[in-house]
């Protein structure tokens, strides 16, 4: 979060008016990390899903499709097995894309971040939240930076809708 992000907060606050005065100033990218720490592990990793499933361009490679769906398989049946294969995945799609840091928030949900014969080491609390952040701010950019305060707005909305009981996705257009 910025300085003046962080100068905003009030004793007392909700997060819900907090969220609110980031938007009306226009602080997109604060209110995505602030939104990304504020939601439950597997609903802000459900987010990153749905924005970077939304912004997955068509000549998307099979390996950054498969860290999608990981990540995704994860938040539908969270485990130890789908946490691994998420690392798994994400690692086999680079860390330059959001279907990548999806799934490595996914990873970070919890349990060891160390292999699994090797003595336990739980991810930093910071982790999840950074993943899920780093991948909706590259799926708001990644086809046409040109377009990112708009999705930035989306994006926050869904956010918003997955913290009310909602789904996170955007209806289609009506053609």
């Amino acid at each position: 979060m910025s300085d003046e992000a962080r100068q905003l907060i009030e004793p007392e606050m909700a997060p819900s008016p907090y969220l609110a005065q980031l938007i009306e100033r226009s602080m997109m990218i604060d209110a995505i990390r602030f939104l990304a720490a504020a939601l439950p592990g597997r609903e802000a990793v459900w987010w990153a899903c749905v924005c970077a499933r939304e912004a997955l361009p068509s000549s998307t490679n099979q390996a950054v499709a498969a860290a999608l769906g990981a990540a995704e398989g994860w938040v539908y049946g969270p485990s130890e097995e789908s946490r691994r294969a998420a690392q798994v995945a994400a690692d086999a799609a680079k860390l330059d894309n959001p279907s990548s840091w999806a799934a490595m928030a996914a990873f970070w949900s919890g349990g060891s971040i160390t292999a699994p014969d090797a003595p336990s080491v739980a991810p930093s609390e910071a982790l999840l939240p950074a993943a899920v952040a780093g991948a909706i701010l590259l799926a708001a950019v990644q086809t046409d930076p040109r377009l990112a305060d708009a999705r930035y707005r989306a994006f926050i909305a869904s956010g918003i809708d997955i913290a009310d009981g909602g789904n996170g996705r955007r209806p289609a257009k009506a053609s």
